[in-house]
């Protein structure tokens, strides 16, 4: 069979195209360029940023490495301009809107798992693989997507949003492997890259501070951190886009009874909401909406299942109502804290991925949480 496998650079891609060619797969290596500054700024017509935001031709060098020693062709393929139109343009209007989106969920659905599939289908490639911590099986009339067998590397939640269609031509090599067990045979094969660092962050931001980057593009106005509560300003915030639900860290008003949390903002007034204690009830909801549902698995119309509001959170035992074709209601009468709007919520039946979507409206007691702060701060 021939594969095309995505090579970044990183260890787990370079098993995940060592083990298919072991499988007797004809392999084919491609490298993904989906960021430069350069490029970008020309878009934009503002000034050039620093070259070194990513680590894409080091990344480039250490793929090249691993595509020699593995005795596999790497080809290069640039996706900046469909990366800039997807995944980064959506990612600035949705935290212009004061929401939190995920950049991977969407590099996945729309680069990895779209451009990257037509540019190996045009090439003569049925299939695709990468080094994602995730299992998918096969079957005559559709392919499953499942949790990986490492819980702690599992990535299921970053491909809730590729497409059916997709998922028939993907491998995933490392499902069934634990980390520990992926560096053991980098170091068996002397890879150079048996012990890099995995890579952590959003690549166009690379080693930049966070904040510092979107200025550049979202530009600071600071504006004040009030205390819902008393209706008392306790600080002064650095722009009211950069921060989400549930956030501690970066408030700088400690020592005024906290610890405090970020429990709601106002985009247009820019302002910031914050409560006191880590118990607080102003996190708690009870239900939320999710639209822009990606099925990757048929269910009823309502069903018992899990789900993740966020990547790395327990599973959360969920009542899932369909209320149109891409919209549903998820009901939690438990309470989970911080479910966030803009984030991705990700729906599961046991191991097997049902599929996801964006986080709306968040609600307790069938009461809009933001609704409640506004009439809670109007008296």
């Amino acid at each position: 069979m021939k594969i095309l496998v995505g090579l970044s650079g990183g260890v787990d891609s370079a098993i995940a195209a060592y083990i298919l060619k072991e499988q007797g797969h004809d392999v084919t290596c491609a490298f993904m360029r989906n960021w430069d500054s350069l490029a970008n700024n020309d878009i934009l017509g503002n000034p050039t940023l620093d070259e070194d935001i990513c680590t894409q031709e080091s990344d480039y060098n250490d793929a090249l490495e691993v595509a020699k020693a593995l005795d596999l062709k790497l080809l290069r393929v640039d996706f900046i301009k469909e990366y800039w139109d997807y995944v980064f343009t959506t990612f600035l209007e949705e935290y212009n809107l004061g929401r939190t989106p995920n950049p991977d969920i969407l590099c996945n659905k729309y680069i990895k798992f779209d451009s990257f599939l037509d540019y190996a289908k045009n090439l003569g490639f049925n299939h695709i693989a990468t080094g994602h911590y995730v299992k998918v099986e096969h079957l005559e009339n559709e392919s499953i997507l499942k949790k990986a067998e490492d819980s702690n590397k599992d990535q299921s939640y970053f491909l809730s949003q590729i497409s059916k269609d997709a998922l028939k031509h993907c491998f995933f090599p490392l499902g069934d492997l634990k980390k520990e067990q992926v560096r053991k045979l980098a170091n068996e094969l002397n890879l150079i890259i048996a012990n890099k660092k995995d890579s952590t962050g959003i690549c166009f931001i690379g080693e930049r501070n966070f904040r510092d980057f979107l200025s550049n593009y979202l530009p600071m106005k600071d504006g004040n951190i009030i205390d819902v509560n008393t209706n008392n300003i306790v600080g002064r915030h650095k722009g009211v886009l950069y921060y989400t639900i549930g956030q501690r860290k970066g408030l700088n008003i400690g020592g005024k009874g906290g610890p405090w949390f970020v429990i709601g903002k106002d985009v247009k007034k820019n302002e910031l909401y914050v409560a006191s204690g880590s118990d607080n009830d102003w996190l708690i909801s009870d239900s939320c909406i999710v639209s822009g549902v990606n099925y990757l698995f048929n269910i009823d119309n309502i069903i018992d299942c899990t789900a993740k509001f966020r990547y790395r959170q327990p599973d959360q035992n969920i009542k899932l109502i369909k209320l149109d074709d891409n919209k549903v209601k998820c009901i939690y009468p438990q309470g989970i804290k911080a479910v966030t709007p803009g984030q991705e919520a990700v729906f599961y039946l046991d191991d097997i991925v049902i599929g996801g979507g964006v986080i709306d409206n968040v609600y307790k007691n069938e009461k809009d949480i933001f609704k409640l702060i506004k009439d809670k701060l109007n008296g």
